[in-house]
Order: structure tokens, then sequence, then C-alpha cells
């Protein structure tokens, strides 16, 4: 019995360690829904992060560290090179040394330029935040979280 119940309760915690693990929101959006042919507009993509966890910056100060990165792509669109905010730095019990990371709430931006012989009048592209996610004390696999934007264009 004692058996059965320990394994329950680590069958639990493993539970709510992986929830939390994938807990991550990616969200964006495209100002006032609308792109321009022959113009650019910047995006942003916001990457919400649970209390509790924090996930690498895309400069983590560790050569072993996955950095977080954002790429956009598809619909026959342009993209420009990502503004990654600066994290903070961070000690943790598992480093003598600081890390660079973003908690809480963390916004990407990037331009998307509607090529001027774009044919529709509506866009798609897809964007994928790949992250390590880490709890003071351990760190979970690498994920990517991909989302989906859309824009009327005139």
């Amino acid at each position: 019995m004692k058996r059965i119940i320990c394994f329950s309760v680590f069958a639990f915690v493993l539970c709510v360690f992986g929830l939390t693990a994938n807990a991550q929101e990616v969200s964006g959006s495209v100002p006032n829904g609308s792109l321009a042919r022959g113009k650019s507009v910047r995006v942003t993509v916001t990457l919400d992060i649970p209390s509790g966890l924090h996930v690498n910056s895309n400069r983590p100060k560790g050569e072993n560290l996955i950095a977080t990165v954002v790429t956009p792509t598809g619909g026959g669109l342009r993209f420009g090179a990502v503004r990654y905010p600066a994290g903070h730095d961070k000690v943790f019990g598992f480093s003598k040394n600081a890390l660079n990371v973003y908690e809480d709430r963390v916004t990407f931006s990037f331009p998307v330029t509607v090529p001027a012989g774009f044919k529709g009048d509506a866009a798609e592209f897809r964007v994928a935040v790949r992250f390590q996610a880490c709890t003071d004390e351990v760190c979970y696999p690498p994920k990517t979280k991909r989302i989906s934007l859309s824009a009327r264009v005139r």
C-alpha cells in the first residue's frame, strides 16, 4: 500500500511539473490587423512565462544554455531582424555565475514587409518561439511554440 501511495504522489508531482513546463503562452498581433503593399509594419509576439519559471534570454551568458529564438516564416512576406529585449541577470542555486533570463512576460518585435506585387487581400504567416523553461533548480527540455497570424492586405 505504501508503494502505491508513494508512486501516486510521485506521478502527481511529475504531472504538475510537466504541466508547469508547458504553461508558457505565445500570442502575437499585427497593428490594426492590416498590412499595406510595399510597406513595413512592426509585429509583436509575446511570451507569457508562469510564476516560478524563467527562460533563457536571447543572450543567456552561458555556452551550453539554449537561447530564446523567434522565427517568423511564410505568407510570401519579408521579415526583418527580430528585436529581442534585454533580459535580466539572475543567480540560481545551480550556478555561481549570473544567467541572463526572461521572467513573467516578454515581448519581441520584427518588421514585416508586404511586397508591392503581393497577390491577394489577406496574408497569413507563422511565428515559432523556441525557448527552454527552468525553475530555480531544474531545466526542462527545450520547446517550440508556434502561432499563426493573419492580416488584411491593402
